[in-house]
């Protein structure tokens, strides 16, 4: 019992709740900045990817072959233009149909 009334009333390295407060409100507005910014730079990264990936040529074609038994037809495949794809040039520019932040329209408050 003596030993629970030595750390009841031991008062070294007391910290006042008030700071306490502020250094969690801090580190939690700091946290949550945070977080937003790193998703929007990994929706961003994304992006870029869909954007390289759609960029890959998948036309590709080859004629027909005959051999001494068997013979193979040709075939042929053009890719076409996705609806969103407009900007060629995708080095540091927002990605197409991602928005991250969709500013508001009239009526809307």
């Amino acid at each position: 019992m003596n030993m629970l009334s030595k750390f009841w009333n031991d008062e070294a390295g007391f910290v006042v709740s008030s700071e306490l407060v502020l250094i969690g409100t801090i580190l939690v507005l700091g946290v949550v900045v945070g977080l937003a910014t790193v998703r929007d730079q990994v929706v961003q990264e994304l992006g870029d990817l869909a954007l390289a990936i759609s960029n890959i040529n998948q036309s590709y074609s080859f004629s027909g072959v005959t051999g001494h038994t068997s013979s193979t037809a040709g075939s042929v495949f053009a890719d076409l233009t996705d609806f969103c794809d407009t900007n060629t040039d995708g080095a540091g520019t927002e990605p197409e149909c991602i928005f991250v932040q969709q500013p508001a329209t009239e009526g809307e408050g």
